[in-house]
């Protein structure tokens, strides 16, 4: 057996040498390589931290396959997070690598650039800000608007405190007036229109009372 092994030895490295480059040239036939820009998706961010900005928004990825397969990727087929489960605030940077990165099946990264990303995180905050009602409008003729009221008259806002500090009070969606005779309420959406914020409830009802005008 030992002299069967020792045989030809030559030969027989030669014929595992030509096996793996034949191996290799039928693996990569039809391989293809193409570049792909893929959003960046933030993930773990500690409670009471929010993201700020971010150096990117998208990444780019060099990507390896089989052609039929390569053609047919879509950026939305891939997933790259930036885990922020260690943020703190203020500025950090965090590196992306081939772990945090979802490619659909027989699909290789060949290069990844940025390597890395610059956050900034703030410190969520609340604040209780009043509700403002917007009428508009003439009731039926003879009749006039008495008065006006917000149920809550006061609402929770949240946010990063850069957003927060700028809302002393928020306004209700407009309601017209235009033809009532009698009092009524009505439950209304919180206009947030240009604001950065998060609303505890989202609306409010505006109860309206309506008065007969003496002669």
């Amino acid at each position: 057996m030992k002299k069967f092994l020792l045989e030809n030895t030559g030969l027989k490295i030669v014929s595992v040498l030509l096996a793996i480059v034949l191996w290799i040239f039928v693996t990569s036939r039809g391989q293809s390589e193409m570049a792909i820009d893929v959003p960046l998706e933030f993930k773990d961010i500690p409670a009471g931290l929010e993201m700020v900005t971010s150096s990117e928004k998208t990444i780019s990825l060099n990507i390896k396959g089989q052609e039929r397969l390569i053609r047919n990727v879509k950026s939305s087929d891939i997933r790259v997070y930036v885990d922020l489960s260690k943020a703190k605030k203020g500025e950090g940077i965090y590196y992306i690598s081939r772990e945090d990165i979802k490619l659909p099946r027989s699909i290789t990264i060949t290069s990844i650039n940025p390597l890395s990303v610059k956050v900034v995180t703030e410190e969520t905050v609340t604040k209780t800000v009043r509700v403002l009602p917007i009428v508009f409008g003439e009731p039926e003729r003879g009749y006039y608007m008495k008065s006006v009221e917000v149920i809550p008259q006061n609402v929770v806002i949240e946010g990063i405190w850069s957003e927060v500090r700028k809302v002393s009070t928020l306004k209700t969606e407009s309601l017209d007036l235009t033809g009532y005779n009698a009092s009524f309420s009505q439950a209304l959406k919180i206009d947030l229109t240009g604001k950065n914020i998060r609303l505890k409830v989202n609306e409010v009802t505006v109860k309206v009372i309506i008065g007969a005008r003496t002669q």
